[in-house]
């Protein structure tokens, strides 16, 4: 069973995957979407979206990193699926879930859900560009409006040959209100042989052997839930191989706080670490009540001194 850290736009960057992996757990991850319209991106670009392709495409504590592509125009993401390839890529995702309104709007993410044809063709022509032993994999959400169309969209991945396809059990819709409707998967699952991720709603090891008991997968994504419980990989793992559970508090996950900031601000600038830093602990004082403590303190703050400053003061 693999465990799968999912590709969060604004917040799985580098720096965070890093982050995770290090903490244990996870067994792969998925890059921010790197938006394709007519182009073909130069190296640079990629670099930039996965520095991990600098280092084998993996983290630098060994997990692979998958490049993901999003667009709506086939030979355009064919072309860069090929150049992601070349410069060492594990394997190509085509983002078909993001419900970002902006996204959607310019032919991109979970509006290709309304056409089964386009995200066929779009995974069929990637997938041929590309060579046969990296992955070419499909991230969908339940449809666009409808979850009745998940089965024919699930089927048009598996007839362009993607590896395997991983469903957030939602529609675009749905947005990310509770519940995930796990209850789809094993409805796709009779109908097709692809192998499927489940994603969605997985926010603690009860919630995680729920999804199991429910979709009988092999493999499950987190998103969000690992942004406000940073050791929920490592966790389920603890409880698949019958150990006791560490359980997630303040003391454990407050000093990956300043090392997060430091290497944001080695990354980008102080100022992207400021709010990259607030905007991961927000999400932590979302499950604990000693983080939103630290958050209500400190989410004023905007010069990069000040506010690093207290972060330790708080932190250490």
């Amino acid at each position: 069973m693999k465990l799968f850290l999912a590709p969060m736009e604004g917040v799985v960057d580098w720096v965070m995957r890093d982050t995770l992996t290090q903490i244990g757990g996870v067994d792969q991850c998925v890059t921010e979407f790197l938006r394709v319209t007519d182009r073909l991106h130069p190296e640079s670009v990629f670099f930039k979206n996965c520095p991990e392709l600098r280092t084998g495409s993996r983290t630098r504590w060994g997990t692979p990193v998958f490049v993901q592509l999003l667009g709506g125009q086939a030979e355009p993401l064919a072309l860069n699926a090929q150049r992601a390839a070349k410069m060492g890529a594990l394997g190509v995702d085509l983002n078909f879930g993001c419900p970002a309104k902006t996204v959607n709007r310019h032919d991109g993410g979970a509006s290709l859900l309304k056409s089964c044809d386009r995200v066929h063709t779009i995974v069929d022509t990637v997938r041929k560009a590309v060579p046969a032993h990296v992955p070419v994999t499909a991230k969908i959400r339940l449809g666009f409006d409808d979850p009745t169309k998940c089965i024919d969209i699930a089927q048009a991945v598996e007839a362009a040959n993607a590896n395997w396809l991983t469903i957030h059990c939602r529609t675009k819709t749905d947005g990310y209100k509770p519940p995930a409707y796990w209850e789809w998967i094993p409805k796709i699952k009779e109908k097709t042989k692809i192998k499927i991720i489940a994603n969605g709603e997985i926010w603690n090891v009860q919630d995680f052997q729920r999804c199991v008991e429910v979709t009988q997968c092999e493999d499950y994504m987190i998103g969000r839930g690992v942004m406000s419980n940073p050791f929920i990989f490592k966790q389920i793992k603890q409880s698949l191989q019958q150990e006791p559970v560490e359980e997630m508090n303040w003391e454990r996950a407050k000093p990956l706080l300043p090392q997060f900031f430091a290497a944001s601000t080695e990354y980008i600038n102080d100022y992207f670490a400021v709010s990259r830093t607030k905007q991961w602990l927000k999400a932590l004082s979302l499950k604990n009540g000693e983080a939103k403590q630290v958050f209500d303190q400190i989410k004023i703050l905007k010069k990069p001194t000040e506010f690093h400053s207290e972060l330790l003061k708080a932190t250490t």
